[in-house]
C-alpha cells in the first residue's frame, strides 16, 4: 500500500469513534504524513484524484474568487452547500499565495521560513479552512513543504490537499524534496467506511459521500 492507503487502513483498524454534527467518524489524532516525490507519484497513479478540477479550484482560490457560481462553472460543485459566497474560506487566504511564491522565487533564502497562514480574520464564516498553515523552506537547494491541518476528511479532503500542496510546490523554481502534513484530526466518516474498505481492496472506481 502507498502511504496514503496506509493511513486509511490505520484509521479503520485503530481509529476511535466520535460523533459530531456531520455524523459519526473513526479518527486518529496528531498523525504525520511525509511524502517524497516517489510517494506522490505512487498516490497520484493509484488514486482517482480529480486533477483538472483541483487545478481549477486552486487557480480560483489564488485569484481570491469567493463566488460559488464561478466554481460551479469550472465543474466544481462541492462548495454548493456554502451558499452564494465563500465568506471567509480558502480564497480569503490563498490570494496571498501568488506574491509569496514570487518572493520565494526571487529570494530563495535558506535561512528564511516562508509561511502562508490560513487563520482567523474575525469575519463571518461559512467554511473555516481545515488546512491552517503552509510553510516553505529551502534545504540544500531543495524545497521542503510543511502543512498543518486541524481537521482532515481522509477520503475527500486529504487527497485534495496533498494535490494542492504539490501544485503549489510546482510553482516554485526548486526541486521538491518532501511534503509533510501534520494532521490534528484525520478521520473517515461512518457512511464511507465500507467504501474505504473497497478502495483498499483495489476498487479504483469507488465514490465517497461529502459530509457537511
Amino acid at each position: 500500500m502507498n502511504k496514503y492507503h496506509i493511513i486509511l487502513d490505520r484509521i479503520l483498524r485503530e481509529g476511535k469513534t466520535q460523533s459530531n454534527k456531520k455524523g459519526n467518524i473513526k479518527y486518529l489524532l496528531n498523525e504525520r504524513l511525509t511524502l517524497f516525490p516517489a510517494d506522490l507519484l505512487d498516490i497520484f497513479e493509484n488514486h482517482g484524484i480529480a486533477r483538472k478540477k483541483l487545478k481549477s479550484e486552486l487557480r480560483l482560490f489564488m485569484q481570491g474568487e469567493r463566488n460559488v457560481e464561478r466554481y460551479r462553472d469550472a465543474g466544481i460543485n462541492w462548495w454548493d452547500y456554502c451558499g452564494a459566497v465563500l465568506v471567509n474560506s480558502y480564497p480569503t487566504y490563498f490570494e496571498k499565495l501568488p506574491p509569496l511564491i514570487s518572493k520565494i522565487n526571487r529570494e530563495k533564502r535558506n535561512s528564511k521560513n516562508y509561511v502562508l497562514f490560513l487563520g482567523e480574520t474575525n469575519a463571518e464564516t461559512n467554511q473555516a479552512p481545515c488546512l491552517s498553515l503552509v510553510q516553505f523552506q529551502i534545504d540544500d537547494g531543495e524545497l521542503v513543504v510543511s502543512a498543518y491541518q486541524r481537521s482532515s476528511d481522509a477520503n475527500l479532503g486529504l487527497p485534495s490537499d496533498i494535490y494542492h500542496l504539490y501544485l503549489m510546490s510546482r510553482q516554485i523554481d526548486l526541486p521538491l524534496k518532501s511534503i509533510t502534513l501534520n494532521l490534528g484530526n484525520v478521520h473517515v466518516y461512518e457512511n464511507n467506511i465500507k467504501r474505504t474498505e473497497r478502495l483498499l481492496n483495489g476498487d479504483e472506481n469507488v465514490k465517497f459521500d461529502l459530509n457537511v
